[in-house]
C-alpha cells in the first residue's frame, strides 16, 4: 500500500465534455454523429511541425511528425469545407458560449472579459488544419467534494478532435463527424492528493456538467489526469474514459514513477551510461532463425545495436505488471520510428534469437560485467530512428521521470504517446472575432441557470411522488426530459420504473433499447391505461418492439399475439380453470391459490392484469369451496 502523502502525490484532471447545440463550433454543420460507412467522399493530408510566431517549435509535434504519416480523411454530407480546412471558420457558435459560461458560474468561477479564439498545434492527425481552435472563458473557481475543496483552474470552449477509425504503420484512418463539435475543457488545480479522491473529483464535476446542455454516452465526456510524485515529474494520462478507471490510473502511474525513480538511483549507484554510438549488427544475423530478424533483412533491412554500460538487469525490471523499463524503451522506439519492437539484453536468448548470437553482439559491442544492449531489425532508417529514440529515453532514465504524455490501457497501466507539450503550442485564431462578456451579458447567464441534478432528484420526489432511488436514476440519467413529459400523461412510478428499471435489464439481456423512442413508450402507456395490454407484459412488448424499430408497439402487440381482455373475460377464464380442478380446491382450500396461479397467468399473462388476476383467483377459489 502506498503512502501517497509520504510520497507527495498531487494530480489533477482535465475533464472534456460534448455538448448538445444544434450545431458546430466554427460551422453550422449539424452536431452529429455518423457511422463510417456514410462516408460519401475521402481526402488525405502530410501534416508538418513549423515555428511558432515566437521562432519555437513544440517538442511534442516535432516529434509527431518525424514518422511522416499519411492521414485519411472520411467527410459525409452533413460536414463542409471548414472541417476539410479549404474554407474560413464562421463565427463562434453563441448557444455552446452561453452552455460554456453557465457552466463557468457552476464552478464558482471568474469569466475573462472577452474570449479569444486560439490555435493549439495538433500534428497527431486528428484535425485537418493541424491545430485545434480553443477559447478560455473563465478561470479561478472551485468545487467543494467530501476530501475537500478542489480549485478549478480554467474552463476553455474547443473543437472536439475528428475520431480515430483505424491506424496502419504508415497511415491513420479519421472521421470528420466529430471533428468541431463544441466541448468544454476543464482544468483542475493540482488538489488530489489520492487515487480516491481523483475519481471522486471526476464525478462531481461530470454531475455538475449533466445539469447543462450536454452530450450523454459512450466517449462523450473524456478525462485527462496529470500526476507527479515528489522526486518526480507531470505526466498526463490522456483520455481515461472510463471513470472508474481513474483510481487505478493514478495509482498505476505512481508506481511507475516510484519504480522508475529506484531504477535511476540503482543507475547512478553503477556509474551507468549511455553510449551514443550506434553498432551495425547485421552480419551477426545473417543466417538467423529469429522470424523477425530473418524477415527484415530478407528485405533489405539491416540489425542495429547501441551500449547500455551499467544497464544489465535493470531494462528488465518491472515498473508496472507486465511492463518493464525495456517496454519504456519499445515503446519510444515504436512512435519514433514505426519498427515493431525492440529487443534488449535482459530478455534474450528468446524469440529465436540464439545464446551464440547474443554473445557475439556482446562481444561486437565490448560489454563488460553488468553492460547492456539494445536491438532492432528493420529498414536502415526506421532501425536509425528507433536507436536513437532508444538512447534519448535511456538517459532520461538516469536523470529520472520524463514529463510526458501517455495513453491509458484497459488495465489502468500506461503506454507512452508523445513529450508534454510547450508553450510553444499556442498561437491567435486571427479569423475568428473575438466576444466580450459584459455584466449584462452574465446577469443573463445567471438567470437562465438550469436546475442541478439533484435539485431534480428532489423535485421528482415531491411532484411525482417516487421513491429516492427512482427519482436520481430517472434525473441523473439522459432519459428525465422523457419521464417529465410522459408522467404528465401516465402513471409517473410505472413510467420510472419502465425507464430506470425494465430498459435497463433489457439492456444488460442485449436488447437494443436504443432504439425505442419516445414515441414508442408514449403508445406503450396509452396501452397499458386504456387497458390493451397488462403492465406485466412491458418487457416482452419492448424487447419485441425493438427487434422492429420501424413498426409501431401496437404492431409488436399483434405480433406477440396480445391484446387486452375485459374483467368479465378474466372471470371467465379464471373460473373455468377453478371448476376444472374442483377436487385439487377441495384438497388443498385456500393453498390451492399458488397451484392455480401458474395455470391463470399461462392463459392470462400479458393479457389482465396481475392483481386481478390474483384477486379473481381468490374470489373463485372460495365461491367453490362453499359448493
Amino acid at each position: 500500500m502506498i503512502d501517497y502523502t509520504a510520497i507527495g502525490l498531487k494530480s489533477g484532471l482535465e475533464i472534456h465534455q460534448q455538448l448538445a447545440t444544434r450545431t458546430k463550433l466554427f460551422c453550422r454543420c449539424p452536431n452529429e454523429i455518423r457511422e463510417t460507412g456514410q462516408s460519401d467522399f475521402e481526402f488525405f493530408r502530410y501534416l508538418r511541425a513549423r515555428e511558432s510566431e515566437m521562432g519555437e517549435v513544440d517538442r511534442a509535434a516535432a516529434e509527431q511528425a518525424m514518422t511522416r504519416k499519411k492521414f485519411i480523411y472520411k467527410a459525409y454530407d452533413s460536414t463542409c469545407l471548414v472541417e476539410n480546412d479549404e474554407e474560413p471558420p464562421s463565427p463562434l457558435n453563441s448557444e455552446a458560449l452561453d452552455i460554456a459560461l453557465k457552466a463557468s458560474v457552476l464552478f464558482n468561477m471568474t469569466p475573462a472579459d472577452e474570449v479569444f479564439a486560439m490555435r493549439k498545434i495538433v500534428v497527431d492527425g486528428s484535425n485537418t488544419t493541424g491545430f485545434q481552435r480553443t477559447c478560455f472563458v473563465a478561470s479561478n473557481g472551485f468545487i467543494e467534494t467530501p476530501m475537500g475543496r478542489v480549485g478549478m483552474d480554467t474552463l476553455c470552449l474547443e473543437e472536439d478532435a475528428a475520431s480515430k477509425i483505424e491506424a496502419k504503420s504508415d497511415a491513420t484512418i479519421y472521421s470528420l463527424d466529430r471533428l468541431g463539435i463544441p466541448l468544454i475543457e476543464i482544468a483542475t488545480a493540482p488538489d488530489i492528493k489520492s487515487p480516491a479522491q481523483a475519481k471522486e473529483v471526476a464525478l462531481a464535476i461530470g454531475t455538475l456538467l449533466r445539469s447543462l446542455k450536454v452530450r450523454r454516452g459512450l466517449g462523450t465526456i473524456r478525462q485527462d489526469v496529470n500526476v507527479s510524485i515528489a522526486r518526480g515529474a507531470r505526466v498526463e494520462i490522456k483520455g481515461v474514459q472510463a471513470l472508474d478507471l481513474i483510481e487505478q490510473v493514478v495509482e498505476n502511474e505512481a508506481q511507475r514513477q516510484l519504480n522508475l525513480l529506484a531504477i535511476k538511483d540503482e543507475l547512478l549507484a553503477r556509474s551507468a551510461s549511455v553510449v551514443d554510438e550506434i553498432f551495425d549488427i547485421t552480419e551477426i544475423f545473417k543466417a538467423a532463425e529469429s522470424k523477425v530478424v530473418k524477415k527484415a533483412l530478407s528485405a533489405g533491412g539491416v540489425a542495429y545495436a547501441i551500449k547500455l554500460p551499467g544497464f544489465k538487469g535493470l531494462i528488465g525490471r518491472e515498473i508496472q505488471a507486465g511492463r518493464r523499463l525495456g517496454t519504456e524503451f519499445s515503446d519510444r522506439a515504436k512512435r519514433a520510428s514505426g519498427v515493431g519492437g525492440i529487443f534488449h539484453i535482459d530478455e534474450l536468448p528468446n524469440y529465436g534469437i540464439t545464446q551464440a548470437e547474443v554473445d557475439a553482439v556482446k562481444a561486437r559491442l565490448g560489454l563488460e560485467g553488468n553492460d547492456a544492449f539494445v536491438m532492432v531489425a528493420d529498414s536502415k532508417t526506421k532501425s536509425k530512428n528507433a536507436m536513437e529514440a532508444v538512447i534519448r529515453r535511456a538517459k532520461e532514465a538516469m536523470i529520472g521521470i520524463p514529463e510526458e504524455t501517455r495513453g491509458p490501457l484497459p488495465n489502468g497501466n500506461t503506454e507512452y504517446m508523445r513529450p508534454l507539450p510547450g508553450k510553444a503550442r499556442m498561437y491567435p485564431e486571427t479569423d475568428v472575432m473575438s466576444v466580450p462578456i459584459t455584466r449584462g451579458y452574465m446577469e443573463q447567464i445567471r438567470q437562465d441557470m438550469p436546475e442541478l441534478l439533484s435539485e431534480k432528484k428532489d423535485r421528482f420526489m415531491k411532484q411525482y411522488g417516487l421513491n429516492e432511488e427512482f427519482a436520481k436514476g430517472i434525473a441523473y440519467s439522459a432519459e428525465a426530459d422523457a419521464f417529465e413529459e410522459l408522467a404528465k400523461k401516465y402513471n409517473p412510478t410505472l413510467v420510472a420504473r419502465t425507464i430506470h428499471g425494465t430498459m435497463t435489464e433489457l439492456r444488460r439481456e442485449g436488447v437494443q433499447v436504443d432504439a425505442i423512442t419516445e414515441a414508442h413508450l408514449d403508445e406503450l402507456f396509452r396501452l397499458v391505461d386504456g387497458g390493451k395490454i397488462a403492465k406485466e407484459a412491458i418487457p416482452a412488448v419492448l424487447k419485441e418492439t425493438a427487434q422492429q424499430p420501424g413498426k409501431s408497439v401496437e404492431d409488436a402487440v399483434k405480433r406477440m399475439g396480445l391484446g387486452g381482455v375485459s374483467e368479465d373475460e378474466v372471470r371467465q377464464i379464471i373460473g373455468a380453470i377453478v371448476a376444472e380442478k374442483h377436487d385439487f380446491v377441495k384438497e388443498k382450500g385456500d393453498a390451492a391459490m399458488s397451484g392455480l396461479m401458474g395455470l391463470a397467468m399461462q392463459k392470462l399473462r400479458g393479457k389482465a392484469d396481475g392483481k386481478l388476476i390474483n384477486k379473481v383467483l381468490k374470489e373463485k377459489i372460495q365461491e367453490e369451496l362453499k359448493k
